[in-house]
């Protein structure tokens, strides 16, 4: 099945455009009052405006349409910084390439863990035998030879808000010293917790009196919480956090360097500090570091009409992302004529009528041995489409266009095992990917 991605193009060079510096926070663990609510009760703060509409990460409710908040089509020409080159990008209706569509029996999906329950993510320690997965209620599971152990790992399902997009989001284990397994999750005031705990020495149980919280930020709604968090090669913990929910960036967080909101943040873990790294995104549900390039890519859920991936190396701080000022390679705000210089914008484009696209699953650079051909090529989702796509950034453009299975269901994550294979999660189901032999 023949599919159209739209990919920025490189034309001829213009001024470089010099970042912002990021600004610096401290944080501190919060108030005894936000982590003792109720067990159990809805996670919502006092007066939470409905959240925005769109479909989840996980999606357990039936949601409102934003429809009326779609940019007019208007492509974006002027200057935009990427990785090696600062130049505008190819307007989408000049030649987009078509992506190639591999044989249905090019790579084969094999189901494991059966018995998870909402899988949120899945992770390893280089090289270890055994892997992690984290269920979006509160449970973190032992996976061995496919199988999930009789016990969790750790269970903090009694100090999570688990609805919608709420939930434990993301786990993350030091890169360095095992036995740190990080955190991030909604807690009972609706707010983002990051927090690590203490491994046994066999890693198959975690001490949940061991908690220590290293980053907090208060959620003014109940969606764009975010949800990814992953360390870096400079030893840094990397978080996404969305722009407070609702619609067309209802807060005014999307602009702004100071908040940690619509921003990718840099956490030392061990000081308890952190800074804003990168801003002006929407909700970067799943976004990937890859160690051997230090470039990350970051899928960004779009608003009703573009989803986007950009791409980044982690040694260029104050990136700005551009939302709301754009959406992909379009204006947003203002709808007609917005200024993008200065933007870093996405390297790749996936409109909502490609392929039932409606909320872009970011996944992985892959790496692992088994697939040598596809080493270095990146691979994504989204919610509704569920297919399964992959391209490979030479330096200038987004190369290899790959559709490699149609529909998978509602895909919600990606993962790796200790040899870097991947995995793919839907709402109900972890998938280990295969070629075919």
């Amino acid at each position: 099945m023949a599919v159209v991605l739209i990919v920025a193009a490189c034309s001829s060079p213009q001024e470089e455009v010099r970042p912002p510096q990021p600004s610096v926070t401290t944080t501190e663990a919060p108030p005894s009052s936000t982590m003792s609510a109720t067990p159990g009760t809805a996670g919502t703060t006092a007066g939470d405006p409905s959240p925005e509409g769109e479909p989840p990460p996980p999606l357990d409710e039936t949601s409102t349409s934003e429809n009326d908040l779609a940019p007019a089509d208007t492509t974006i020409t002027t200057t935009t910084s990427l990785p090696t080159v600062t130049s505008p990008p190819a307007e989408p209706e000049e030649a987009p390439p078509t992506t190639r569509a591999l044989p249905p029996d090019s790579l084969r999906f094999i189901e494991v863990a059966k018995g998870a329950q909402h899988p949120i993510f899945l992770t390893a320690s280089q090289g270890a035998e055994h892997s992690y997965l984290a269920e979006q209620g509160g449970r973190i599971l032992y996976l061995l030879e496919d199988e999930i152990g009789d016990q969790p790992v750790l269970d903090i399902s009694e100090k999570v808000t688990f609805r919608g997009e709420q939930g434990l989001l993301g786990i993350a284990l030091h890169p360095t010293q095992p036995l740190r397994l990080f955190v991030h999750y909604s807690n009972l005031g609706g707010h983002t917790v990051v927090s690590e705990f203490s491994l046994s020495d066999d890693g198959r149980t975690a001490d949940p009196d061991s908690e220590r919280i290293i980053f907090f930020a208060q959620q003014p709604a109940t969606n764009h919480n975010g949800g990814m968090i992953q360390f870096g090669p400079d030893g840094y913990l990397y978080l996404g956090l969305g722009d407070g929910g609702r619609a067309g960036d209802y807060y005014g967080h999307g602009q702004r360097p100071d908040t940690p909101l619509a921003a990718l943040v840099r956490i030392h873990p061990d000081q308890v500090t952190s800074e804003i790294w990168w801003y002006g995104l929407r909700n970067p549900w799943r976004f990937w570091i890859d160690e051997p390039t230090g470039l990350a890519y970051i899928a960004d859920v779009g608003q009703d009409a573009y989803e986007e991936i950009s791409l980044a190396s982690l040694s260029e701080p104050g990136l700005n992302f551009g939302w709301p000022i754009t959406e992909g390679f379009h204006c947003f705000e203002p709808r007609q004529g917005c200024d993008a210089t200065g933007l870093t914008l996405p390297v790749l484009e996936i409109a909502h009528d490609d392929g039932g696209t409606c909320s872009v699953t970011g996944g992985i650079v892959y790496r692992g041995p088994a697939m040598p051909g596809l080493w270095g090529h990146y691979f994504y989702s989204d919610y509704c489409g569920g297919y399964l796509r992959s391209f490979r950034w030479d330096g200038t453009l987004a190369m290899d266009l790959s559709e490699w299975a149609p529909d998978l269901g509602n895909v919600v994550s990606f993962g790796t095992d200790g040899s870097g294979e991947m995995y793919i999660l839907t709402t109900d189901s972890v998938y280990r990917v295969e070629p075919v032999s």
